[in-house]
């Protein structure tokens, strides 16, 4: 059944719980509504309590009710839907006094016996494995979403000015329940073209209403609102793609949008006696969903995966008690599930099954593991990282948990086990357009540790470019004779032979070659990320940023001046060289008009292995980076530039104004 009836009554209190007899019901589901108040008598003086509720089945804590602060009426109007294996025990159902630093105060408890609620007309929903029913229906409807709402933002039309300039910096913000987009921003314009795709998910099988907001970008200060509209979703037919012309409120201008609502597999949350893919025939129903003759069906269907989320054992202490309140929460891009809350255990047991859609094959599934705080956010207790590539279907394994940078190990390890079943052409076509972007995200901080970290991964691909040049650079002069007539001869051979052909051919060249290397095991598969500086001490750490500072700063201004020169080579900045520049483009153009160009890249590649041999005293150079650095950059017009003489003082005030 779908329909609950919510129930609200007053517990009556019970010293012993009689063992009387009932039906054994193999998995039942019991839909609570809390709402009842503390009662005080008219003698008893009032003081202010901190109350919560605690449940418990067969002496395992089950939920815990959120704190009441300084109440003797609680209402706590809070839902939750557990799993009874036995009707014979009964819910047991205690109230206590927070304290903060304290232990807590009992006040008073009572038992509920689940067996009697059908007699009194209360609902209990029964679910066998033989109906093999889904029970995400009885989960919270945020988590679960039904369909896709694929948007593509085309332009915006008449935008209002905001700027002094008269024109705007437009982007557009989209808003559906808790999902948030933000689109890229088109400078000095009133008539953006954006041409963004991205995807929201319907939690609701109506639809929802769309928020849609235009905003002006201001760089330093608070950005200027331009205007809103609002798109009713549930007026829009599915699987059809609708173009939209939106009004902005007030006459602040127009967007148009292409948008097309897709119904896809809902993701779920079930216990491990409900499990889709352990009955043969639903298994064998999925794979031939996404068999290969269904491959041009709903593209954006890639496939599924189930992940079921066991155990953990040996987690970090997170309470003052030594024990923790660990709960899951499990991630693939935007879709975000969470387990049910293990109290007071380093080794809890969820034996929950989520099954998520897939829209692209290279995703990465994460696995989070947090400690449950009545008063605080929760804490971080370790995460994992998969990509659905590497998971190997229904093997159970036990993940080493990690710290949130996913670089190093914490306490604990959890226990999964995952499939995943796909179809190839459409993962293969889903591979070469945008990925799906998150929508909650992180914010950047500065660190240190991680500004020395990103510098050196630069630092060793720019040292692999220059170890490359190093070696070619080697084979022109000389340095190995049978190395470099080798490579004298290749390159004689490839560039008079050479056809378009050539160039994916070497490519794929390389890629076999290194798929070898890495069968055979001379390669490693797997590069180091940590940082030196992990290692020294902090005085070591502080010279070692300020190194990477001083690089950053020198190659930023190499690269700014390599830009800045090459724009001032056509704005004129130095005439002559502009001349100059005319010259040798005019003689090359010539040139290649008239003799092939293979022709042309055999003469310089005959010049260049043969300069050492006529010359073994020449020295190495680039004709175009000298060329370029006779070109002043910006910061060297700037210095060049005469300054005008002030005419207001005679030279005999500024004498005295500049004694020296």
């Amino acid at each position: 059944s779908n329909h609950t009836e919510h129930t609200q009554d007053t517990l009556q209190p019970h010293r012993t719980p009689p063992g009387h007899p009932s039906n054994t019901l193999a998995n039942t589901y019991c839909r609570m509504h809390t709402s009842n108040t503390l009662a005080t008598t008219q003698n008893t003086p009032r003081t202010p309590y901190d109350p919560y509720v605690k449940f418990k089945i067969a002496g395992k804590e089950v939920f815990r009710s959120k704190i009441i602060h300084k109440n003797l009426n609680p209402v706590w109007d809070e839902r939750v839907c557990l799993i009874v294996d036995n009707l014979q025990e009964p819910l047991y159902i205690k109230v206590f006094d927070y304290d903060f630093g304290l232990q807590d105060d009992f006040m008073g408890s009572a038992y509920l016996y689940l067996d009697s609620l059908e007699l009194q007309r209360y609902r209990v929903f029964i679910i066998t494995q033989q109906q093999n029913l889904r029970l995400s229906d009885l989960y919270r409807k945020s988590q679960l979403w039904r369909g896709i709402v694929s948007i593509r933002l085309i332009e915006g039309r008449n935008l209002i000015p905001m700027d002094q300039n008269g024109l705007s910096d437009p982007y557009v913000k989209f808003k559906l329940g808790p999902q948030k987009y933000k689109s890229k921003t088109i400078p000095k314009t009133l008539n953006p073209q954006w041409r963004e795709q991205f995807d929201l998910h319907l939690y609701d099988e109506e639809g929802g209403i769309l928020e849609i907001s235009v905003w002006d970008k201001d760089i330093g200060m608070r950005d200027d609102f331009i205007g809103q509209c609002q798109l009713d979703l549930s007026k829009l037919s599915r699987e059809k793609t609708h173009k939209l012309e939106l009004e902005l409120e007030e006459d602040k201008g127009m967007l148009v949008l292409l948008v097309t609502l897709t119904a896809t597999v809902t993701v779920s949350i079930s216990d491990l006696s409900v499990n889709l893919l352990d009955d043969p025939h639903e298994r064998q129903q999925i794979i031939k969903r996404y068999s290969p003759l269904r491959s041009f069906f709903n593209l954006k269907d890639v496939g599924m995966v189930q992940v079921k989320i066991l155990r953990a054992e040996g987690l970090m202490a997170a309470d003052v008690t030594g024990k923790s309140d660990p709960f899951c929460i499990a991630e693939l891009c935007n879709d975000r599930l969470q387990t049910h809350t293990v109290y007071k255990t380093l080794n809890p047991e969820w034996n929950k099954v989520f099954t998520f859609n897939v829209k692209d094959i290279h995703a990465v599934l994460e696995i989070t593991v947090y400690d449950e705080d009545r008063d605080r956010s929760a804490d971080f207790l370790g995460k994992v990282a998969i990509p659905l590539l590497n998971i190997r279907n229904s093997e159970q394994k036990a993940y080493v948990l990690k710290n949130k940078e996913l670089t190093r190990p914490t306490k604990g390890v959890i226990f999964l086990e995952a499939d995943v079943i796909f179809n190839a052409v459409k993962a293969s076509l889903r591979t070469f357009v945008p990925p799906e972007q998150k929508y909650i995200e992180e914010e950047a901080k500065v660190s240190k540790q991680m500004l020395q970290q990103n510098f050196n991964r630069v630092k060793r691909c720019v040292l692999f470019l220059i170890n490359t040049g190093s070696y070619i650079n080697s084979c022109f002069q000389w340095e190995s004779p049978r190395r470099s007539l080798c490579a004298f001869l290749i390159f004689v051979v490839v560039v008079w032979n050479f056809e378009i052909y050539m160039v994916p051919l070497s490519l794929l060249l390389l890629l076999t070659w290194n798929y070898f290397l890495l069968a055979s095991g001379k390669e490693p598969r797997e590069g180091s990320v940590v940082s030196d500086s992990e290692k020294k001490g902090f005085l070591d750490k502080f010279y070692a940023v300020q190194d990477v500072i001083i690089t950053v700063q020198n190659a930023l201004d190499e690269v700014a001046c390599f830009g800045e020169r090459v724009k001032n080579t056509f704005n004129w900045s130095v005439p002559f060289l502009s001349w100059l520049a005319i010259t040798v483009l005019c003689a090359g153009a010539t040139l290649i008009y008239f003799i092939p160009l293979r022709f042309i890249v055999l003469v310089w590649g005959i010049n260049k292995f043969t300069k050492k041999l006529r010359d073994p005293y020449n020295i190495e150079n680039n004709e175009l980076l000298d060329f370029l650095s006779r070109v002043p950059s910006d910061i060297q017009l700037v210095q060049y530039k005469d300054l005008k003489a002030e005419t207001s003082q005679s030279p005999s005030k500024k004498r005295r104004n500049n004694p020296g």
